[in-house]
């Protein structure tokens, strides 16, 4: 029997059980853990934990010598014993060609969704808008600027 149909006779037998004609997804699985009808896999319980881990190391930030609040962390993917595998680094003390990786795929990701989002944009003014195109300037150099400024007013008025 497939994972998939055995989790729809654990619903089916909830509802049964239960007489309930609707009921929260969160409510059947608490009710399918106290049954003892189902149990975490060893490997879903490392996928959780590796999940969260990386949501959690994407969020640790740290103050650099001039002040400025940079990510602690850093993702990159390498090729390594024949496959694609994701590794994370402290950016403290890792290697630079490993922090140069990482930067780099970190830009080819926000270029692709760039890329989607130009796309997504033309189909709109081309299918869908009646009015004035909408306008999509792809040149973030004027906005990096504006938000640098404005994090260093930010530092200024904290340290007055």
């Amino acid at each position: 029997m497939s994972y998939t149909k055995q989790l729809q006779d654990i619903s089916n037998k909830f509802f049964e059980a239960t007489g309930k004609m609707k009921a929260k997804k969160k409510d059947i699985a608490a009710w399918a853990i106290k049954e003892n009808l189902w149990y975490p896999h060893p490997s879903s319980l490392i996928k959780q934990c590796a999940e969260e881990l990386a949501k959690a190391m994407r969020e640790e930030y740290v103050t650099d010598a001039q002040g400025r609040r940079v990510r602690a962390k850093i993702a990159v993917t390498i090729e390594e014993e024949g496959k694609q595998q994701s590794f994370w680094a402290d950016v403290r003390n890792a290697s630079r060609d490993l922090v140069e990786s990482g930067f780099k795929q970190k830009r080819v990701g926000i270029v692709g969704d760039c890329f989607q989002l130009k796309t997504d944009v033309d189909s709109y003014n081309e299918n869908y808008n009646d009015g004035e195109d909408i306008q999509l300037p792809l040149d973030f150099t004027d906005d990096v600027a504006e938000k640098e400024i404005e994090i260093q007013m930010t530092h200024k008025k904290k340290a007055a």
